[in-house]
């Protein structure tokens, strides 16, 4: 009797270790209801994370590359064109890409600290230009209309100035290379002291 106690029991202990040693060797998985989806070999779930790992990097490098924009550099720079560059570039890069300023531009009329989008034009003025362009800027502010750089339909909308008189004033500033003062204007046939008096106040040069 005691023999056969003996026996059963190696016989239990036996089959536990070979349970043991089957289960270090399978890897079973659940979907996500927690139900049993398969047995897999543990060494094939660990290669299984590797791939999913390398994968995803793989597509964050894709995103990475794919992270650029285009720019237009033109105006005082060396070499004028269109160049791509990573997505947080700034001006200053975009003007280094073209090979920096010219010796005639103008160091201060853009903000080189500026974020690029995409399919942006970055203009780079000569410091002349940029004169012209700040003149501009303070006239249209003022809401005074220039003599010398208005249109036709800009002159029109002075008091008292039709279409023959904006057309005097154009061939005024043709011919005598633009007015010197505002008071230029009362030497245009038409354009005498009464006219003058009603637009002296929207008017500059």
């Amino acid at each position: 009797m005691g023999y056969s106690w003996k026996t059963a029991f190696l016989f239990m202990l036996l089959f536990t270790v070979l349970c043991l040693a089957g289960c270090r060797d399978t890897a079973v998985l659940y979907d996500s209801g927690g139900e049993e989806t398969g047995n897999v070999p543990a060494g094939e779930t660990a290669d299984s994370g590797e791939a999913a790992e390398e994968a995803a990097g793989e597509t964050a490098s894709r995103k990475t590359a794919e992270s650029v924009i285009c720019v237009y550099v033109c105006g005082e720079v060396h070499a004028p064109g269109v160049y791509e560059l990573p997505e947080s570039a700034r001006v200053v890069d975009a003007v280094e890409a073209a090979g920096g300023m010219t010796e005639e531009a103008s160091d201060t009329w853009l903000n080189l600290a500026e974020l690029l989008s995409d399919g942006q034009k970055i203009e780079v003025p000569s410091a002349e230009r940029a004169e012209e362009l700040l003149e501009e800027e303070k006239e249209a502010e003022s809401g005074l209309v220039n003599l010398n750089t208005a249109s036709a339909e800009e002159l029109m909308t002075l008091t008292g100035v039709g279409e023959a008189k904006a057309r005097a004033i154009l061939d005024y500033r043709e011919e005598h290379g633009g007015f010197q003062k505002p008071e230029d204007l009362m030497e245009i046939p038409g354009i005498k002291e009464g006219v003058f008096q009603k637009i002296k106040d929207q008017i500059t040069v």
